[in-house]
This record gives structure tokens, sequence and C-alpha cells, in this order.
């Protein structure tokens, strides 16, 4: 099966020193990318020297050891390759939306490089299994391949298996509804980026790593901590201070850049007030 692509889609894993997407740091990407226009996929697949200390439960689980990194590029040296192989495709992952993503993205703004998801569509194939078989992505592969997979953790093999998957849940769930207590969607898996975008995604997230939605009124409020459901413009209003404590802490470039568009509309709306 050959996916129906509008734009050039890149299916990507990364490798990292642990699993806080802004303290830590790339270890390994790989990324293979399938183009619109039919051309053979390429592959990009680079270990990376992280510059800070590799978690022993990280080298436990990808095998990859500080030696292995010593004399290899650091992020920021190779930023700009990786930026030109992504260019403005599509992104396919599994677990991407919450770890693989937010991850690339602080590291390309450490290295002055803006990676906007707008105008991207992000397909996160380990929402659309959860959603229809929740289980692993060595079971995804399983279920849907009939075969096992390569050795899990190397970044390569885990993108090739993602591959395999996507394809598998295609045929698998062509012209398969989704039904359950909660909803009804008419055959949403189908070779259509827009249609899995639109089914792996969360409409009312804003951010990545899901600390801003929309509520029910279309109002972006926070997901977090003690101001959760409360509409973000209204609790800058209140508290100035909060906005700055955002922005000096450990939130996503997401985010940071999110609120401070709400917190300049703000200040414009009361500099006009005041006029």
């Amino acid at each position: 099966m050959e996916f129906n692509l509008e734009k050039d889609l890149c299916f990507f894993d990364i490798e990292a020193t642990g699993l806080h997407v802004i303290r830590e740091r790339i270890i390994q990407i790989a990324i293979k990318k399938f183009f619109a226009d039919g051309r053979p996929a390429a592959i990009y697949n680079q270990l990376i020297n992280p510059g800070i200390p590799i978690s022993q439960e990280a080298m436990d689980i990808t095998g990859i050891t500080p030696a292995m990194l010593r004399n290899k590029p650091t992020f920021q040296q190779v930023a700009k390759e990786i930026y030109a192989f992504f260019g403005n495709a599509d992104l396919a992952g599994y677990n991407s939306n919450r770890f693989d993503i937010p991850m690339l993205m602080e590291e390309f703004d450490r290295s002055g490089f803006e990676f906007s998801l707008e105008g991207r569509r992000t397909i996160d194939v380990q929402r659309i299994f959860y959603r229809m078989e929740p289980r692993t992505l060595k079971a995804a592969h399983r279920f849907y391949v009939g075969a096992e997979m390569g050795n899990s953790h190397d970044a390569m093999n885990d993108v090739e298996a993602t591959v395999a998957v996507l394809k598998g849940q295609l045929e698998r769930y062509e012209g398969q509804d989704l039904v359950d207590d909660e909803e009804f969607i008419e055959a949403p898996v189908k070779n259509d980026m827009r249609a899995l975008h639109e089914f792996s995604n969360d409409p009312s997230m804003l951010d990545v790593t899901q600390r801003l939605k929309y509520n029910a009124n279309g109002v972006i409020v926070f997901n977090f901590g003690k101001n959760q459901g409360r509409p973000v413009k209204e609790v800058f209003s209140e508290d100035q201070d909060y906005y700055h404590w955002i922005i000096k802490k450990e939130f996503s470039v997401q985010v940071k850049s999110i609120v401070k568009k709400i917190y300049q509309e703000l200040e414009e709306s009361l500099s006009n007030d005041e006029q």
C-alpha cells in the first residue's frame, strides 16, 4: 500500500538522555521521508552527542552509551541539515505528539531554528492504535503486521515498525466505523493524512505538552496547576507574575509562544482602554 499524500510525510523517532522533553537531550534521531510526488523514500539516521549525561535507564533501554557518542556531532552541529530534511513535511511517529515532537522543537529552539507546527499535520500512530486497539508498539507490529518487529528502542527499527503498523492500520480499518459509548465516527482510519491528523489529535489541546486547551466555549484555559480550567487571559489580568513565572520556568517553546501572544494582546487591550 502506498500512502495517499498531499504533501511530504516524515516518520521519525527520537532516543534521548531521559524522558523530560525540556531538560533532556536527543542522542539519536531517525527519519524516513515519503514524498508526495512519488519519489523513493529518503532516510536520515544520526547518533548525536547530547553534551549532558545519559541516564542509566536510557542506556539500558537504547543500548547507547557515552562512548558511542563521544565523537558524534552535537544537535546544534547537525540542526541545519535535520531542519532541511524535514522541510515543510507533515509529521508521523509513535507517541510523537507527547514526546518526539516537543523534544525536537526544544532542540531546534536551542540551535536557533523555529520548528513550527503551523501548516503541518501530525499523525500519532500510537493514538490511533490506543483508540482502536490499546497496546504497545511491539504488540501493534505483531497485531497489524503479523510478525515480530526487530530490536525495539533502536530509532530506525522503531521508524520502520511504525511505518508498517500504520499501513496495517489502514488496511485493517478500511471502512470500519468507531462506535463506543461516547462517540460514533464514520470510517475514521483512512489513507488521508488530514483525516488521520484529525483522528489522532485532540482538537481541544493547543500545545503538544497539553498545558493549554480550549474549554467548551472556545476560550484558552490552563490545563495544569492551581489555575487549571481558568482562562489564561483572566489569570494574567489578575496576576502578571504568573505570566513571568511561566516564561522563566521549564515550559515548552510552544507554550511560551502562545502565552506571550495572549499577554501582548492583554497589554494592548489595557493600553487602548487607558487612551
